[in-house]
């Protein structure tokens, strides 16, 4: 299994889709920054990423202090992956409406929203997904603040929009289980996203999406993911990967911005929260799962990452969870 396909299948994602807009111009709609939508979107989350899907109809996308204005076309999806505040409009320049509260607007989800001036029509979805910070800094690591992408390019694009459309439907309709549908294809439509950039990118990016399309450090990457408890060397992850220990330091460094040795302690100190969090398996267990022969090296590791004992921090998080 790849590396991406790997950390998805281990973390847990949350996602939905909130709004479905109809909208006329002349229109303008603010979002806020999703750090302070976030308590109302998905209730305990660490990080929360906002998307846009554009249906029908075109419009523009900007952030404020971040040039250029973009222009989006039906089939495009946009992604905010550093959690900026922005404004869609149907012509730059214009100055957002004062609608009702953001509390109010997420009453009832998913809430169709309708408003302009009568102009030419553009429709749109809004979702999120919620997930764990650090996963939000694995994969979203070397990422513009803006990124925009066809999904219509794509093999699955007709069919995603066509079931995102769908579920939309059986989401007001009295039959259960549409939400959770909804929720599952904002899931399916983001890592989409995430495939078509990463498909679209050039030479010279970085961050960890590149750092899986390259070669060398994509090859290294999918032997940590899959192996996590193998105990790895820099020579004998160098060898996997087909390269000299130098040439996968140093294009893991520029890549990722950290050592290869450095990631994979992440990398099993997020696998270990993941355990606590879904089993009750003992420590000495999980310790062993994710490569550490003792108890006290993985209580250690543990903490350093997470700033409590893997012991405290489960039963923390399982105190979290049962609060309604």
């Amino acid at each position: 299994m790849d590396a991406l396909s790997e950390t998805l299948r281990v973390v847990r994602l949350v996602g939905a889709i909130f709004i479905q807009g109809r909208f006329s111009a002349p229109w303008c709609y603010q979002s806020p920054r999703a750090d302070s939508a976030a308590p109302l979107l998905e209730p305990g989350a660490e990080r929360v990423v906002i998307f846009h899907l554009i249906t029908e109809g075109e419009c523009f996308v900007e952030i404020e202090s971040e040039p250029p204005v973009q222009h989006l076309r039906a089939g495009d999806a946009v992604v905010f992956p550093q959690g900026h505040a922005h404004r869609m409009c149907s012509e730059p320049g214009l100055q957002p409406a004062r609608g009702a509260r953001l509390e109010d607007v997420l009453s009832r989800r998913p809430r169709k929203l309708v408003y302009g001036g009568g102009g030419r029509t553009t429709r749109l979805v809004c979702g999120y997904l919620a997930c764990d910070a650090r996963l939000a800094k694995v994969l979203l690591s070397g990422l513009p603040a803006l990124l925009k992408v066809s999904v219509r390019g794509s093999n699955a694009g007709i069919w995603l929009e066509a079931s995102v459309q769908y579920a939309l439907a059986e989401a007001r309709s009295p039959r259960p289980g549409g939400a959770g549908v909804l929720a599952k294809l904002a899931e399916v439509l983001f890592i989409e996203v995430l495939r078509l950039y990463m498909n679209d990118q050039g030479a010279g990016r970085s961050g960890w999406l590149a750092a899986v399309r390259d070669r060398i450090v994509g090859a290294a990457l999918t032997h940590m993911h899959a192996r996590p408890a193998q105990a790895w060397t820099l020579a004998t992850l160098a060898r996997a990967a087909g390269t000299s220990r130098s040439v996968l330091a140093e294009r893991f460094q520029h890549l990722i911005g950290s050592a290869p040795m450095e990631y994979l302690t992440q990398w099993r100190m997020v696998l270990a929260a993941n355990f606590l969090c879904r089993s009750n398996a003992p420590l000495a267990r999980i310790a062993e799962d994710v490569g550490y022969r003792t108890d006290t090296a993985f209580i250690r590791a543990f903490r350093r990452e997470y700033g409590l004992p893997p012991a405290t921090w489960r039963r923390q998080q399982s105190t979290h969870q049962q609060v309604p």
